[in-house]
């Protein structure tokens, strides 16, 4: 299949190139450089010229504190990009999928968000997010949007991607002890998405690793345990002490109604999912 590939500077973005290429897909990568979504005629000039039948969107402002400052290049890149890509992709009739957020969630449901919940976005970035969404399936009814969170991954430059490394370096790390998601390990998603745009039926799945989920402490714990670090260097604190710029969802753990309905299997749990991440990541420094 010829699969174009939007964002290809990211994490999740580069984990769906190597899992593409792996199953022999020809693949169209382009960076922000390369392609800026927000740009309509460029968004269907590429298009064109390349034919994908399968478009994959990883790109996306994720600057969440910095979405309250930066609302306009936000809402170009979240929103009106996702509705460039739904429509130049229902131009060619390719299969179209896009990544949005557990984030559109406000975090007041401490069980799992399924889709049968209601989406309340509190800051910039989750309301641009959900506009995102609500403009794909506007324009292409074929859309394919999957939420996720907590994702993780080689080259991930978030929290979760590099706590590993800040804990090899010894240094004190505050571990926010009360708030709650599904850690997603960036290739288990990759694949996931290529599966879905596969099975090309349209609609809002959820996307993360299996489990009940943790906090990010009980992540980092868990790093701890994994990677024989020091868990004295961990320092617990509450998510009201960081008094950062933008409102989060205090629980936004994830789960699916329809993948396993139409035969995906779950994803690997999220504790064997990080175990995998770090054993890679300790082979590779010692090879």
């Amino acid at each position: 299949m010829k699969v174009l590939i939007t964002g290809t500077n990211g994490m999740v973005a580069k984990a769906a190139i190597n899992y593409c290429q792996s199953i022999s897909d020809q693949v169209s990568p382009f960076t922000h450089q390369e392609l800026d979504i927000s740009n309509q005629t460029a968004v269907y000039e590429a298009f064109e010229r390349e034919k994908p039948e399968i478009v994959l969107n990883c790109a996306a402002y994720t600057d969440v504190d910095g979405a309250e400052t930066n609302q306009k290049i936000c809402y170009r890149a979240n929103s009106i990009g996702v509705e460039n890509l739904a429509l130049a992709s229902k131009n060619i009739n390719a299969a179209f999928v896009t990544i949005s957020t557990d984030y559109v969630f406000d975090g007041l449901k401490f069980d799992f968000y399924t889709q049968r919940d209601t989406p309340n976005p509190q800051g910039v970035y989750a309301k641009s997010k959900l506009k995102g969404e609500i403009l794909a399936r506007n324009t292409y009814a074929r859309s394919i949007i999957v939420r996720s969170g907590w994702i993780y991954g080689a080259g991930g430059t978030n929290f979760l991607s590099v706590m590993h490394k800040l804990l090899a370096d010894g240094k004190q790390i505050k571990v926010i002890s009360d708030s709650y998601g599904t850690p997603t390990f960036a290739g288990d998603l990759a694949r996931r998405l290529r599966q879905l745009a596969e099975i090309d039926l349209p609609g809002t799945f959820h996307v993360t690793n299996a489990g009940e989920g943790t906090s990010y402490e009980g992540f980092a714990r868990k790093v701890c345990e994994i990677g024989g670090f020091d868990g004295n260097l961990l320092q617990s604190v509450s998510v009201n002490e960081l008094k950062r710029p933008a409102p989060r969802p205090q629980s936004s753990k994830l789960a699916c109604l329809f993948s396993e309905k139409f035969g995906l299997e779950p994803l690997q749990k999220w504790e064997a999912a990080l175990s995998e991440f770090l054993k890679k990541l300790s082979r590779e420094l010692h090879d």
